[in-house]
């Protein structure tokens, strides 16, 4: 079992994000109290079951201050069995990052960092309206080495508006110099109620030139290969033994908790949701000892589709006997995976799926293909 907890603070808002989060850190306090009593008022959603992961995620968690964490660690022990072995991820700015902030981090037991580098060059660090410099950027890794964090991420963006892709290819060879265990790489996408989605519709931005976006996921699978990451899901990289347990959880429909604003959850078999709005979050748990969610029961065929989307995406794949278990019609699903095997975008091995390069750059529209009705 996992659990996830979203911090829904930053300093300032980067122009492509359209996760929760508020720019406000007066309700800060008060949203860690929220927080804490939430996972009292939830104990009960995984049975008991230990944890395999932890993952601070936002919004910024690196805002939390030293007795914020301490509070809600005390809160995870007393509500939780944790495994001596977990992984805990804290998802981190670099300008958020110095000798102080991750001692503590270590001493509070987080044991991996999820670093949002996103890019090496200040031009496009201003483009994003990104909080740190690319000073910081190539600093902060370096004091998490030497504090003695060996397991953490860098997050990279690719697709970002240029000429050429030059300034991608020095992106990539900085960040694998530095021996990362993990990558995460994403393309820019254009979300409709982001700065970005703002520009795009009074046509102040062009839209995200598909082909230069391919040819970068091009150099990123290659530059990747030659410093030793293995490509285990279609954005993420590690070295062996370095994948990342708790997002892996996710794409193999592991249960896990969600805490705080907008938060998901998911049981194996209904999928909740909290309240994303700060203020009210907090009125409902504090206040009126109320859970703002709202639930669904997923059917068979969600359920299939959801497993279809997620493992097709990872180096291990999707396995078809699965599906059979949900007793759905397998005929449409079959005629249409003949059609990409035979246009080499997909591989059967004895009834494991998984994609080939090509088959890569369009995993979305293979997965709705293969969906259930």
């Amino acid at each position: 079992m996992h659990l996830y907890l979203h911090i829904p603070f930053c300093k300032q808002a980067c122009h492509y994000c359209d996760f929760h989060f508020s720019t406000s850190l007066d309700k800060k306090e008060e949203m860690v109290s929220a927080i804490v009593k939430e996972m009292a008022m939830q104990k009960d959603y995984l049975n008991a079951s230990p944890l395999k992961s932890i993952y601070f995620g936002g919004g910024t968690p690196s805002l939390l201050t030293k007795g914020e964490l301490a509070r809600i660690f005390e809160a995870i022990h007393t509500q939780y069995s944790v495994d001596a072995d977990a992984e805990i991820t804290l998802e981190a700015n670099p300008d958020d990052i110095d000798s102080k902030a991750l001692a503590t981090w270590k001493a509070t037991g987080i044991n991996r960092l999820s670093v949002g580098i996103q890019s090496f060059d200040g031009q496009q660090l201003k483009f994003m309206n990104r909080s740190h410099d690319a000073k910081q950027a190539e600093n902060c890794i370096k004091q998490a080495q030497d504090a003695g964090f060996d397991n953490f991420s860098l997050d990279l963006i690719y697709g970002i508006p240029s000429e050429s892709h030059e300034i991608w290819q020095q992106n990539l060879e900085k960040a694998l110099a530095f021996d990362i265990k993990h990558l995460s790489a994403y393309c820019l996408t254009i979300e409709e109620k982001t700065v970005f989605g703002h520009r795009l519709k009074k046509k102040k931005m062009q839209p995200i030139d598909e082909e230069l976006s391919a040819k970068q996921f091009e150099m990123l699978l290659s530059e990747t290969e030659k410093w030793g990451l293995e490509q285990y899901e279609i954005s993420n990289f590690s070295k062996p033994g370095f994948h990342a347990q708790h997002n892996t959880s996710y794409w193999f429909g592991e249960p896990y908790l969600g805490i705080g604003p907008s938060a998901h959850s998911f049981n194996g078999k209904q999928r909740q949701w909290n309240l994303a709005n700060n203020a009210l979050y907090i009125k409902h748990i504090l206040s009126e000892n109320k859970l703002p969610f709202e639930q669904e029961n997923l059917s068979s065929t969600e359920r299939a589709n959801e497993l279809i989307m997620t493992q097709l995406r990872t180096k291990w794949g999707l396995n078809v006997y699965q599906l059979e278990e949900f007793g759905l019609d397998l005929n449409a699903f079959e005629k249409s995976l003949l059609l990409f095997e035979e246009q080499g975008l997909v591989q059967n091995k004895s009834g494991r799926l998984t994609l080939s390069g090509k088959g890569k750059l369009q995993a979305d529209y293979i997965a709705s293909e293969l969906f259930f009705d």
